[in-house]
């Protein structure tokens, strides 16, 4: 049995038989990037690769991103950032969540940029900088009304002061000067005009104080492909990098999902009419029918939730989850279909070959597409096609 995420992963290769595995292609992500540099009105793209790329593989993810025509990369924290690093990546790439106790050290003698959401912040990155003996390269958050990180209007001028004394002191670099919205994924929502507001007041405040930051960014995926006005130097699309469109209602197909989700069919079985099946009982056969078993459970991100709602896709034809989903396996309700063990089950996909779509999925269980991919764990392989 595999004993690390390496030998569980392939780059290319044929599906081994008897694994599941997410299939992530590569060229979908490049071609997704490439369409998003089109609508960010000219300006640099980051390619956001956090969470492991968004549970796709952050470094297959971020060369494909770098190959689709962005510049910068982002992450989460340092240390998915010092794995770029390690990874031979030397774009421009930002780590935005700096709890204490981070290494910042090693990010700065890195070269990684560093989201500095309170004061407190700058004189630790100053400090990491004079042990280092180069300045640490930061990008100031604003709170502009998400209320979670990011500092407060009321302490902004103080934050910039801070920031442009360090700066005039050779310790830090103001790269960039950066928010995030609440509600972009919300056309027309009204706290999204406040926090452009807000922002540009920042920006304003910012400039007075002596800063002249090389970025400004603000644009998540949903605003990359909605409101132009929020585009700025830089914009941070994430998920839509992935293919999957963050306000379904809009999506017009110009996006590609990346990932597929499958396993094999562990086996076949009958049951009779009154059958109970898995955990509960939840499931009780209303008539003759056939069951198949798929060797994925909650333990590698299929949801509990999906329990007799989702749909999963074989050989073209779609069937339902019968029964409780368990840690590492589910039933499926077969009826009197020509599936056999061995047959490959889809979970979700492109949606091009009839298969259920991350979307789908979401929308039965009540959830985001965001979930579903980034909690696919690490006993699912992830082969890696069209790099």
């Amino acid at each position: 049995m595999p004993n690390s995420a390496s030998e569980r992963t392939t780059e290319s290769g044929p599906v081994v038989a008897g694994q599941a595995e997410a299939r992530i292609d590569l060229g979908a992500i490049r071609s997704n990037v490439g369409e998003l540099v089109r609508r960010a009105s000219g300006a640099a793209v980051m390619g956001v690769v956090k969470a492991d790329g968004y549970g796709h593989g952050m470094v297959p993810a971020a060369r494909a991103m770098l190959a689709g025509g962005a510049t910068w990369l982002g992450t989460a924290f340092v240390d998915e950032a010092l794995a770029v690093r390690a990874a031979g990546i030397t774009a421009p790439t930002v780590a935005w969540i700096v709890p204490p106790g981070t290494p910042l050290d090693q990010a700065v003698a890195a070269d990684i940029d560093l989201g500095i959401s309170v004061i407190a912040s700058i004189d630790d990155a100053a400090e990491a900088a004079r042990r280092v003996g180069r300045p640490a390269r930061v990008h100031l958050k604003a709170d502009t009304g998400l209320a979670r990180g990011g500092i407060s209007p009321r302490d902004w001028a103080h934050a910039v002061e801070a920031a442009a004394d360090a700066e005039r002191a050779g310790h830090v670099r103001v790269v960039g000067v950066f928010s995030h919205f609440a509600c972009a994924d919300e056309p027309g929502h009204p706290s999204i005009a406040r926090q452009l507001d807000a922002f540009q007041l920042a920006l304003k405040t910012a400039e007075k104080g002596g800063l002249r930051p090389e970025v400004r960014h603000l644009a998540n995926s949903a605003a990359t492909l909605t409101l132009p006005e929020s585009h700025y130097d830089l914009v941070r699309p994430g998920i839509a990098a992935y293919g999957l469109h963050p306000i379904p209602e809009l999506d017009d197909g110009a996006l590609r999902p990346a990932m597929t989700l499958s396993a094999p069919l562990m086996l076949t079985r009958s049951i009779d009419t009154g059958q109970g099946v898995s955990y509960g009982y939840r499931f009780v056969a209303e008539h003759p029918t056939r069951l198949g078993l798929v060797p994925l459970g909650y333990a590698d991100g299929v949801p509990r939730a999906a329990t007799n709602t989702a749909e999963v896709s074989v050989n073209g034809a779609r069937f339902p989850i019968a029964g409780t989903v368990c840690m590492d396996q589910f039933c499926v309700d077969l009826g009197d279909q020509p599936v056999e063990a061995g047959d490959r089950v889809t979970l979700f996909g492109p949606g091009e070959q009839g298969e259920p779509t991350a979307q789908e999925w979401a929308d039965r269980l009540g959830t985001i597409h965001y979930e579903l991919v980034t909690r696919v764990g690490g006993r699912v392989a992830r082969r890696y096609v069209g790099g």
